[in-house]
């Protein structure tokens, strides 16, 4: 249902009353319709979601940075009030990222300039009741997506929220509650009119398309319970089964004169038509528990299994069950993954949790290359996805470090870029010839000379 305006909104959270003389009022005006006026078209330099404008992990931008240091290439640095494992997002001149605030309950959006890090405004809500989480993760874990009118973020029982670029709310949703040991990861989308967000894992998961003006529901698809199997993953041999669940961003594809929107399920990787719903074609082969969001690239789309579960590949573009069909391979048992990959050039690149790079053949899933990749960090584990840009591939590890390889079917390291050694699982956003990366602590601008 939608929730009413009346809702009571913490102090911290209130914006601010400010007295603004009637000359001034004027005098911005003018500024802003000259500004407006000479504006020219940011799209191709925006990243208005995770996993950026094509939600496949990929940068068109060209120049960008490669190197920097914690006092190299930093554009500005700002303190984060709180740890966030979300990425930002960039649409112009604003930078929108989501930020909890554990003691009091706080699940908010907060709005920064982009050139200089400055806060600009900071909306939200308070979830004061228990919500699950792993331990070592803060809620708002999911990253707010944005299309340059609205920026839109899930709070997983505390709701679904809109608001325009100003932080004026235009709705909210309460999706009801969001129950797992594990709590929430999948951010929101926004295609064309509708906005998809899958609500789970749990007993309440669903993959859902709202109106992105109104937020009242266009469609529904509750996931199905999964087959009673011998678990072939790190769960492989427990009597109770284990985990079970999906905590992956969907990803919306072009398959020749239709759009795709892709979501992997427990055991099952399903396709949807975003803008009714409709089923498309599913793909069985993977295990019961899927920390990776699928990821597509010429033609193919590979999904991957947590927890040392299943991989596979399936090309794009077919009906019904295309498990025999369109199926291009299959491994059972894989190395352990939290990230997602990106696909260039014939081949898929992905980093597993212990910081091990690896290279597949996309046809056919044959390792390449797989090689550990760490700085001097204290912690070369990645809970992040890769980022390709301009031939090359980003990591992030766990200490900050971001490890820079040539996207290539041989292995090349190019350099690894060190901050401050401060946890960081968060992914890489670009825009504007700008790196954008959030630890536990700070959020930084890296350009390649410094303002």
């Amino acid at each position: 249902m939608l929730l009413g305006p009346t809702a009571r909104f913490p102090t911290w959270l209130r914006p601010a009353r400010k007295y603004t003389p009637p000359m001034q009022l004027l005098r911005t005006a003018s500024l802003s319709l000259l500004l407006a006026a000479c504006a020219t078209p940011l799209s191709a330099a925006n990243w208005p979601a995770w996993r950026g404008p094509n939600g496949d992990g990929s940068s068109p931008e060209k120049n960008v940075p490669l190197q920097w240091s914690a006092t190299e290439s930093v554009r500005w640095k700002i303190e984060l009030p709180e740890a966030g494992d979300s990425s930002p997002v960039v649409w112009g001149d604003k930078l929108f990222l989501t930020q909890s605030f554990e003691k009091a309950g706080g699940r908010t959006v907060m709005c920064y300039d982009r050139r200089d890090g400055k806060l600009l405004w900071q909306r939200g809500t308070t979830w004061t009741r228990q919500e699950q989480r792993y331990g070592r993760n803060p809620h708002c874990a999911a990253s707010p997506v944005t299309d340059g009118e609205r920026v839109i973020a899930f709070f997983g029982s505390a709701g679904l929220f809109c608001w325009d670029m100003n932080g004026k709310e235009l709705w909210r949703r309460d999706l009801g509650l969001h129950a797992h040991e594990w709590s929430y990861a999948a951010s929101p989308l926004i295609h064309g009119d509708v906005s998809v967000l899958y609500f789970g894992p749990g007993a309440n998961a669903r993959l859902l398309g709202l109106d992105k003006k109104t937020g009242r529901t266009l469609w529904e698809f509750a996931e199905p319970a999964h087959e009673p199997r011998p678990r072939t993953d790190g769960f492989k041999g427990n009597d109770r089964g284990g985990m079970t669940g999906t905590f992956a961003t969907p990803v919306i594809v072009r398959a020749g004169q239709r759009d795709e929107l892709i979501q992997t399920f427990p055991q099952m990787t399903r396709a949807f038509d975003p803008r009714t719903g409709r089923a498309l074609w599913h793909c069985d082969g993977l295990n019961e528990l899927v920390y990776s969001s699928p990821v597509s690239g010429e033609g193919v789309l590979v999904a991957m299994g947590g927890f040392f579960g299943t991989s596979l590949a399936v090309k794009t573009g077919g009906s019904g069950d295309v498990t025999a069909t369109h199926r291009l391979w299959q491994s059972v048992r894989t190395k352990n993954r939290l990230g997602t990959g990106v696909i260039s050039g014939g081949h898929a690149y992905i980093l597993n949790t212990e910081g091990i790079a690896e290279c597949l053949n996309l046809q056919t899933g044959a390792s390449l290359w797989q090689e550990r990749v760490k700085g001097t960090g204290k912690k070369g584990d990645s809970w992040s996805s890769m980022l390709l840009v301009d031939g090359h591939l980003l990591c992030l590890n766990q200490s900050s470090e971001t490890i820079v390889l040539k996207a290539s079917p041989k292995f090349e390291l190019v350099r690894v870029n060190s901050l401050d050694g401060e946890l960081a699982n968060s992914s890489h956003a670009i825009s504007s010839g700008e790196v954008f990366i959030r630890t536990h602590k700070h959020l930084w601008c890296i350009g390649s000379t410094a303002r």
